[in-house]
């Protein structure tokens, strides 16, 4: 066992990201059966719909499960309650100030985990007493940090400023990107844009379909005076582009934005005007599969690769 399958009782190292309208219960509780860590992400829920999808996971597996917390969505209070009320002993926070709910969550004996896109903010939630570190890279789909740092460099960087258990996450979706994330120092891999092309994946077929077709340079991080968030070039995106040809203000690009366009997009299955979040890694991504066929083949590759290692010997 290492720092993160000791931290969660998990048998591999591997963390589904807690994506919006991607990680309900069914892709948290195959994961966990399938020995990662299964996460539900609460930033697409209302809370009654997260305490449906947490006790709907409770049946689903015996195996430990977590909550993925956006900070900056409505809500949060109650939020915080239900994850407190459902026994949830995992929970992974983004979007926002550790300080904030960190002691909260540690006071009910909950294992807390937080998102940073710098070694700067790595700093700020180790102060703040959270038990691990996700270090997202540039990569990643979806919500982005403003400093652009791949995760190649972000991890190393990381590893250097604190002596918590770390997670690399940003373009990782097999056992190559896997053992590249360790060997960089990391203890374990959050992978998200993989799981979205799952089976149990929560998202419509669509956009499932259209990962599968997304190829090297066809995302691109865009909406940096909102939130950053990486997408595929359809035609929102471009109507984002084109609204940028003229300058426009904060105001008219959340007009442009409006409201559920993710939802449109990845879970009512819209490849046309939704917002369509996925990684740079969509162009290794050939295959819908169950959760735990993902796995089971990002660890076959990650132990095969490891043993190859003596060929690079000089």
């Amino acid at each position: 066992m290492n720092k993160i399958t000791n931290l969660f009782n998990i048998k591999y190292p591997i963390i589904q990201g807690g994506m919006i309208w991607n990680s309900g219960y069914k892709l948290a509780s195959a994961v966990s059966n399938a020995g990662g860590l299964g996460l539900i992400g609460a930033g697409s829920m209302y809370p009654e719909v997260l305490r449906e999808h947490i006790q709907k996971c409770k049946k689903a597996t015996d195996k430990p499960f977590g909550v993925n917390v956006p900070m900056l969505y409505p809500n949060i209070e109650e939020i915080m309650k239900i994850i407190v009320e459902e026994g949830i002993q995992i929970v992974f926070t983004s979007a926002g100030n550790p300080k904030t709910w960190t002691p909260f969550l540690k006071e009910k004996g909950i294992t807390v985990v937080h998102v940073v896109s710098s070694s700067v903010f790595a700093l700020k939630a180790q102060d703040a007493g959270v038990d691990a570190i996700v270090a997202e890279g540039f990569e990643a789909g979806g919500h982005n940090g403003r400093e652009e740092t791949t995760t190649f460099t972000l991890i190393p960087m990381v590893k250097e400023k604190v002596n918590i258990p770390l997670i690399a996450a940003g373009g990782i979706a097999n056992g190559r990107g896997m053992l590249a994330a360790m060997v960089l120092g990391a203890d374990a891999v959050q992978v998200g844009s993989r799981f979205a092309a799952s089976v149990e994946s929560s998202a419509h077929e669509n956009f499932k379909n259209i990962i599968l077709e997304t190829k090297e340079g066809e995302t691109q991080v865009t909406l940096k005076e909102l939130a950053p968030v990486r997408l595929i070039k359809n035609k929102f995106y471009q109507d984002v582009q084109d609204l940028y040809s003229k300058c426009p203000t904060k105001e008219e690009l959340s007009v442009l934005l409006g409201r559920a366009r993710a939802k449109r997009g990845m879970f009512e299955g819209d490849l046309i005007e939704g917002e369509l979040e996925i990684g740079q890694i969509a162009g290794l991504i050939h295959e819908i599969k169950p959760a735990a066929i993902i796995i089971q083949e990002m660890i076959n590759e990650f132990e095969t690769v490891r043993k190859e290692e003596v060929k690079y010997n000089f």
